[in-house]
């Protein structure tokens, strides 16, 4: 009789357990577990923080920290409205004109995309330092000498901003371009016969609609600037990302790292919470499901002159002309690197590319069917919570699962070092962490654009909700997997600090072997492992771009 009276109390643990079980249930428990392991290492970094003592903290913010918010906030302003601005006229140039050549250039302004911006800090230092072809040239040309003219300085915040912007802009053109791609033809016409001229439908109608495609690029290229650490370094921008690096491994005081870590990720709270507000209640949708081809006209030849223009500019600094360096500083490089290193290291970072993108194209995969199924809400606040890795800097990532590591064998006595700590195992769950939004992102649109009737359908059958997803969801989201996949799969090849903190004893990469090389100033030798990661991703690149073209409801370009 005691257990009944208990199973009916309302303060009991039971009671509360079977009233939230059906809200939840298996799919949406699997998702909230999986979330928070992946956030588990980043609220590790929120516990190290507060260990910081009041006094350390005070000295901190009487020195150094204001030149690293007044870095960081340089560098995002110059980023934002440059992949912004870049971004979006690209997009509508090549989506919504007629050209030749119009389908060459959509997806060689994808190329840059393959391209890091610390091997792009490399090139641009080759090429425009004193000894450089560009100052040679005009001192050859002109016959000037040190002195007689002025030159810019790259290596400064405006420098840095640039070379970021140059990599980063993909994010925004790739959104905006699919954004555009599914609109309807209808409501551009309908604001035509308004009176609203070509760029007032672009102005008013068009952009409104691809907001939500804007601020996703352009929040994925701010977040890839708050997490750089190679180029600012290289640059030598005290930025958060390097203060927090100089402040562990420098200094020794991980506390004081975490801390600075935490404002960093505060800081991209803020930063949403801002968006999300500036919004308020307004809302884009398309008022008709109809759609056929956009409309394009042809332009002129002086207008087909601009177009060519405006595209290539960002492609030429962005990709055309460090690579071009990249070819000619290979032949000057040393002999250091031997046939057997070079295999080695493509073939480790072949292989952690493409375990880390069958495993983060997974784990999101499972989330976001999880999310889908869970009543409770808490499936989707984890998710949130473990999309902050993204902005989250692979410095502050590895030191978060080393953190985690040492807290559970305090703990619980468990050996984890043995599995996560400097091991492939540790450099996919850093990789995991950090790369989980870029997955999440395609995944999450590809299942909105499924209809909830299909899966109700597939119920009503019998089916399971993993039987649902295996046999109703996996065919219709394969474009978004091998998307997700694809753009994980470059980052990876890419990332530089968490490969290099959690790798295992004499396990490199072409990224390290890159970084390694040109931090002691061998930038010939470091062009051949850089030009290889760039060679990676452009197979990537090509596909993304295709999958873009294809990606018009009613519609195959």
């Amino acid at each position: 009789m005691a257990m009944a009276t208990d199973a009916k109390s309302p303060g009991s643990p039971s009671f509360s357990l079977r009233r939230l079980w059906p809200r939840i249930g298996l799919t949406g428990l699997s998702a909230l577990v999986l979330a928070l392991l992946i956030a588990l290492p980043i609220l590790a970094v929120f516990v190290q923080s507060a260990g910081v003592s009041t006094e350390l903290w005070g000295h901190m913010a009487r020195t150094v920290l204001p030149g690293y918010v007044l870095n960081t906030l340089i560098l995002l302003g110059i980023v934002g409205a440059v992949t912004l601005v870049t971004g979006v006229a690209c997009a509508w140039t090549v989506t919504m004109h007629d050209f030749r050549g119009r389908g060459i250039l959509q997806w060689v302004l994808l190329l840059p995309l393959a391209m890091p911006a610390y091997v792009l800090a490399y090139t641009y230092t080759d090429f425009l330092q004193f000894a450089g072809p560009l100052q040679s040239f005009l001192r050859a040309t002109f016959g000037w000498r040190r002195g007689d003219y002025w030159f810019p300085e790259i290596h400064t915040a405006w420098g840095a901003g640039l070379v970021l912007s140059s990599v980063l802009y993909p994010y925004v053109y790739v959104l905006t371009r699919a954004a555009f791609l599914e609109q309807s033809v209808c409501v551009l016409e309908a604001s035509r016969t308004l009176g609203c001229s070509a760029f007032g439908a672009f102005r008013r109608v068009a952009l409104p609609l691809a907001r939500p495609a804007l601020v996703t690029g352009v929040g994925y290229a701010l977040m890839e600037t708050l997490a750089d650490f190679g180029a600012v370094r290289y640059f030598g921008i005290d930025t958060f990302t390097v203060g927090i690096y100089r402040t562990w491994f420098a200094l020794g005081d991980p506390a004081a790292a975490a801390q600075l870590a935490a404002v960093l990720l505060l800081v991209v709270l803020a930063l949403v919470g801002l968006e999300r507000l500036s919004r308020g209640r307004m809302r884009f949708h398309q008022t008709t499901g109809r759609y056929r081809a956009l409309p394009a006209p042809r332009l002129s030849a002086r207008g087909t002159v601009l177009a060519w223009i405006v595209c290539l500019t960002p492609v030429l600094f962005g990709f055309l002309l460090p690579g071009a360096v990249l070819v000619r500083m290979i032949p000057r490089g040393g002999t250091e690197l031997t046939l057997a290193r070079f295999t080695d290291l493509t073939v480790n970072t072949f292989i952690l590319g493409a375990s880390g993108a069958l495993l983060v194209v997974v784990v999101a995969l499972m989330v976001i069917h999880g999310v889908r199924h869970d009543r409770s809400g808490f499936a989707a606040g984890a998710a949130r919570l473990a999309s902050l890795g993204y902005a989250t800097p692979g410095t502050v990532i590895a030191v978060g699962i080393l953190i985690t590591v040492g807290l559970t064998r305090d703990w619980t006595g468990w050996p984890m070092g043995a599995i996560l700590g400097t091991t492939i195992a540790g450099i996919l769950y850093g990789y995991l962490i950090r790369f989980f939004v870029v997955a999440y992102g395609p995944l999450e649109s590809g299942f909105a654009k499924i209809g909830p009737n299909l899966e109700g359908a597939a119920r009503s059958l019998g089916h399971t909700p993993l039987q649902v997803l295996r046999r109703v969801h996996l065919p219709l989201l394969r474009p978004s997997l091998l998307s997700a996949a694809m753009l994980v799969f470059v980052d990876i090849t890419k990332e530089l600090p968490a490969t290099m903190i959690l790798r295992p004893f004499n396990f490199d990469t072409l990224a390290i072997e890159a970084f390694r090389m040109a931090s002691t100033e061998r930038l010939d030798d470091a062009a051949l492992p850089a030009l290889v990661i760039v060679l990676v991703g452009l197979a990537p690149v090509i596909y993304l771009s295709r999958t873009i073209a294809a990606s018009r409801p009613g519609h195959n370009r």
